[in-house]
């Protein structure tokens, strides 16, 4: 009987790959990946990761492409505190859960982010960001 099975993870997705530095092998369900991207803010943050070069970015630039990004619910917000609450957002709540997911890596001591996630991930997000709203 295949080990997946005897474990009862028949709906984890199970890569060989490692990934990044980090030397993690992934064991990622559908549900996590769905979930991850499931907010906005994610979603910005992996199309950033994306687009940019080796796939990684530091963290204040991040914050930038995702505020950018992002629109503001109150229009009359200044641009500055826009992007002081992006930044606060994205380092208590959403680069812990995608690092928990383990999609990137999120070095908070150095500001390093990067995608360590696998195609899936990857078409799962192409496939919802048409649906993303931005004015």
């Amino acid at each position: 009987m295949d080990e997946s099975r005897k474990l009862g993870t028949r709906d984890i997705q199970s890569t060989k790959e490692v990934s990044g530095s980090s030397g993690r092998e992934r064991l990622i369900s559908p549900d996590t990946i769905l979930s991850a991207v499931a907010n906005e803010h994610r979603r910005a943050t992996l199309n950033a990761l994306d687009n940019a070069s080796e796939k990684t970015l530091e963290y204040d630039v991040l914050v930038d492409r995702v505020a950018d990004r992002v629109r503001d619910e109150d229009a009359k917000r200044e641009s500055d505190e826009h992007r002081q609450r992006i930044r606060i957002v994205l380092h208590h709540t959403h680069l812990p859960r995608l690092d928990e997911a383990r999609i990137i890596d999120y070095e908070a001591e150095t500001g390093h982010v990067q995608f360590v996630g696998g195609e899936l991930e990857q078409k799962i997000r192409r496939l919802v960001e048409p649906y993303d709203v931005h004015e």
